[in-house]
């Protein structure tokens, strides 16, 4: 893991600029659209990233406020590594713009502004928990105190212990403290609680919104997708490189059909299913019928006036049923078979000091001697 390797459905509305045609009009507009984007964490206007043929980010627009925490969702190819590429700068967009807190990816994150916890790579070799964050630390201008980042990741019993000879989940959580070294504004989170067991994936939940409570940004990636529903502010959808949807958990169910009502058919004409008030889609298997609703009441109230009530069940639409209508389509035969970022961009970017960032390396936090050939946690 490098520590550091961070008509669509829309709820909410953006302020647009227009550029004027004079030249001074077009540079006071320019510097409005950068006070514009220094007042969000995250700001992508249309970015494009292609491949060869394969379009792994196309035409992205998503503004990030400060102190949200989004959730990033999609299938396996769909662009979230893509996109997570440019944030981070480890990629530079074929068109559009992407910038952090105002500025270009790899500026903000010279300035010690972001870090983050990817999946991939190994334990460093031959230093304790407390050494590597502490070295990872002493890299950005304002660090967090080693204790203090511990704490937060839930390994201050482990800080004496050598990463190498650590279990998987907590060398995941060896990685969550590893982000959180320099203090950064926004944190980028790939997977975070996967090796995790249940009670140590409620653990890091609930160190993340200590986190994000004192006015952090956070956006994360999960296949956890009851992760989502419970710890994010905002989801965002991608897939085949776009948005497809962006609003809170709620919103995305009402999207996908809302409640979901159930009873037995027990005579009731099938035919008529998808004809009742308030009836998105209908399925059928064998006597029992599956509705998903708009207004489960109107729904409801017109089973009832039929006598159509053996069974009878309403239940709310889960986010796992509103990802999955989400990103139905026939075009997924022609979907990119993976996201191509991890195989192409680079695997070391620039560090809060300018020099490589600390996550892409393995260090000797004593000396500060380093292997380039090696990957750190």
């Amino acid at each position: 893991m490098c520590a550091f390797q961070a008509g669509p459905h829309r709820f909410y509305s953006r302020a647009m600029t227009t550029p004027s045609g004079a030249a001074a009009g077009g540079r006071a507009e320019d510097h409005a659209g950068e006070r514009a984007a220094a007042a969000h964490a995250v700001s992508f206007a249309g970015a494009v990233k292609t491949f060869g043929a394969v379009r792994a980010v196309d035409g992205i627009d998503l503004e990030i406020a400060r102190g949200e925490t989004v959730a990033l969702l999609g299938r396996n190819g769909a662009g979230k590594s893509t996109s997570v590429s440019l944030l981070l700068g480890l990629n530079e967009p074929d068109a559009g713009t992407v910038r952090l807190f105002g500025r270009e990816p790899v500026r903000a994150v010279q300035a010690g502004l972001v870090g983050a916890m990817l999946q991939e790579g190994r334990a460093v070799s031959r230093v304790t928990v407390r050494e590597l964050v502490g070295f990872v630390g002493r890299r950005y201008p304002a660090p967090m105190p080693v204790e203090e980042a511990l704490r937060l990741a839930g390994i201050g019993d482990l800080a004496g212990r050598r990463v190498d000879r650590l279990s998987g989940g907590q060398v995941q959580r060896v990685r969550f403290a590893v982000a959180l070294a320099g203090n950064p504004a926004l944190i980028v989170l790939d997977e975070p609680t996967a090796a995790l067991d249940v009670a140590a994936r409620r653990a890091f939940w609930a160190s993340m919104r200590d986190y994000a409570e004192r006015g952090h940004t956070v956006l994360f990636s999960t296949h956890y997708l009851d992760e989502a529903d419970a710890n994010a502010d905002r989801i965002v959808v991608i897939d085949h490189g776009r948005i497809v949807a962006d609003g809170t958990a709620d919103q995305l169910k009402r999207a996908a059909g809302g409640n979901v009502v159930t009873f037995d058919l027990a005579g009731f004409p099938a035919a008529e299913l998808a004809a009742l008030p308030g009836v998105a889609s209908a399925e059928v298997h064998g006597d029992r019928a599956r509705l998903r609703c708009t207004d489960s009441d109107a729904t409801v109230v017109a089973l009832a006036a039929r006598g159509a009530i053996r069974g009878l069940e309403v239940t709310a639409a889960s986010l796992e049923s509103a990802f999955l209508a989400l990103t139905s389509t026939a075009a997924d035969s022609t979907a990119p078979a993976e996201d191509p970022a991890a195989a192409t961009a680079p695997t070391t970017p620039a560090a809060p000091s300018g020099r490589e960032h600390p996550a892409a390396l393995d260090a000797d936090p004593e000396t500060g001697a380093v292997d380039p050939t090696k990957e750190t946690v």
